[in-house]
């Protein structure tokens, strides 16, 4: 009878960094970073709703001050790659449950960031989806887009928060 080994060295390099010893500084840092984005489209909501703005002048707090900014699909795109890239790289520091739900974030997230890359190749080709008049999103032509951007990006960080509520209560003892 063979027993399989498993191996318990640290992972090397940046992976070890991010998912043992550093996991909870990185998860930290990620979660600032997703915050802050979810800020900005909840600010926009806010400026529609509530302060009655016109959209195109809604732009969130980063817009105020930088419009040029807030209007390229560029960044909009580089944020759902910096997410991607995120729930991918922290994603072997999770077990069991936590695990679980940190892949539905990033099922979610890959969705979220190929409607982003459509955007963005709308955008650099001038030929948009069904000849719509700016790029638009497959939802998004059932949804507008500040709706559907503030939607998607609670739709992630909801299991996001599960995992790490989960990896930082430990197990009751009937799960032990």
């Amino acid at each position: 009878m063979t027993t399989a080994s498993v191996d318990l060295r640290p992972a090397p390099g940046l992976r070890g960094a991010l998912n043992e010893r550093g996991h909870k500084v990185a998860l930290y840092a990620f979660t600032f970073i997703v915050v802050a984005h979810w800020a900005e489209h909840i600010t926009q909501a806010i400026q529609i709703y509530a302060l009655g703005w016109a959209r195109p002048k809604a732009k969130g707090a980063l817009g105020l001050a930088f419009p040029w900014l807030i209007s390229s699909e560029w960044l909009h795109y580089g944020f759902a790659l910096v997410m991607l890239i995120g729930l991918v790289a922290l994603r072997p520091g999770f077990v069991g449950r936590a695990k679980t739900w940190w892949s539905v974030a990033l099922w979610l997230q890959v969705w979220h960031h190929l409607e982003h890359l459509i955007l963005l190749l709308q955008a650099m080709t001038g030929h948009n989806l069904l000849g719509q008049k700016a790029p638009t999103s497959i939802i998004q032509l059932l949804v507008p887009r500040v709706e559907l951007h503030l939607f998607y990006n609670t739709l992630v960080t909801i299991p996001m928060v599960i995992a790490m509520c989960t990896t930082c209560v430990p197990p009751s003892r009937s799960e032990s």
